[in-house]
């Protein structure tokens, strides 16, 4: 959570519409963060939607939004979430920002979380914000971003990328994703999973954005590696390799690694260690077992090899995770973060 929390109120999101706006992304982050709980039923954020000037905006949809607030609502925010306009309508590299929208930014605090969805990724660069760091935008737009800003490090194979205070996500749908991480990275994946439900939508979804980049369909007689996915997820504890993933799914270990990467967009090694990854901080958040044997219960063997994983994929211990979501007094969540 950000450091400008304080306790004992919920952690404040302004949403910053600006003109053309689209009109989906618009609602994500109200949705999301308005489903998230805590135990008693009170509510976890806090989201409002500003302009540059509390005018309405139109959005891409043939209608105008009036909203209530105007930028001095990103004063006090602790998250500042930048959902997408197209690109002539103040994202544009070639024209720059335009004063009200750079005069909006300033408002917003050193250190508050920055996040955009979509082509709003221009905003974020063309401010300077992603100079040096990393980030994604939708893959129709990457290579007219990679052109307007080469100091980004972009990577357009990811649903979204997590840079501490600054975070970044593909199109449309992976609004959604980026929004439920936070509620995970915030308050833990019980309380995600919750919002999931309640929003009708997978609490996580595998791969990036590989597997929706358009290319030919394949012939309806070709093979998936759906069942075969399927077949692993109810064998996590097992020392699953890749030739057995190949065999299961009959077909060569280079078919099967190709095929796989198409349609999930990352390779099996690394989706079962996202898989495993999942189960190990289900059980951190949800049980007292030892680290040992969650460990075992989620495949990765040893206490060692889950420890390694867990530092190189979410950047702490388990022991770290678990004391960050579990057992902590809901009050405490407002000046918490994962370490």
């Amino acid at each position: 959570m950000s450091s400008f929390t304080a306790p004992g109120r919920p952690h404040r999101v302004a949403v910053l519409a600006l003109e053309g706006v689209y009109s989906f992304e618009l609602g994500i982050a109200p949705r999301v963060f308005g489903n998230a709980e805590d135990a008693a039923g009170r509510p976890l954020y806090e989201t409002v939607v500003c302009t540059v000037d509390g005018r309405p905006v139109r959005t891409d949809a043939g209608f105008s939004v009036a909203v209530e607030h105007g930028p001095e609502a990103l004063d006090d925010a602790d998250t500042v979430v930048i959902p997408p306009m197209p690109p002539r309508d103040g994202a544009s590299a070639a024209d720059g920002l335009s004063a009200p929208l750079v005069a909006a930014l300033a408002r917003v605090r050193p250190g508050t979380r920055l996040v955009s969805f979509c082509s709003a990724s221009f905003v974020l660069a063309a401010a300077g914000l992603l100079d040096g760091r990393p980030a994604t935008t939708h893959w129709q737009v990457a290579e007219e971003f990679r052109r307007a800003f080469p100091r980004v490090r972009l990577d357009e194979d990811v649903l979204f990328v997590d840079d501490g205070d600054i975070l970044t996500s593909a199109g449309v749908a992976a609004g959604v994703d980026l929004c439920l991480h936070l509620v995970r990275r915030d308050h833990g994946s019980a309380v995600a999973n919750h919002v999931a439900r309640r929003c009708v939508v997978p609490p996580w979804r595998d791969g990036g954005q590989a597997q929706y980049i358009e290319r030919p369909v394949p012939e309806p007689t070709v093979a998936t590696t759906a069942p075969t996915r399927a077949w692993a997820l109810e064998r996590l504890q097992e020392p699953l390799t890749l030739g057995e993933m190949a065999d299961h799914a009959r077909m060569s270990l280079r078919t099967f690694t190709r095929r796989f990467r198409d349609e999930v967009g990352t390779t099996p090694g690394r989706w079962l260690t996202a898989q495993r990854i999942e189960v190990a901080r289900h059980l951190l958040e949800s049980s007292d077992l030892p680290i040992d044997l969650v460990a075992h219960r989620a495949g990765f063997g040893t206490a060692n090899s889950l420890r390694q994983h867990m530092r190189s994929v979410l950047g702490v211990s388990p022991a770290a995770y678990r004391r960050t979501f579990t057992a902590v007094p809901q009050e405490a969540f407002a000046t918490s973060s994962v370490s």
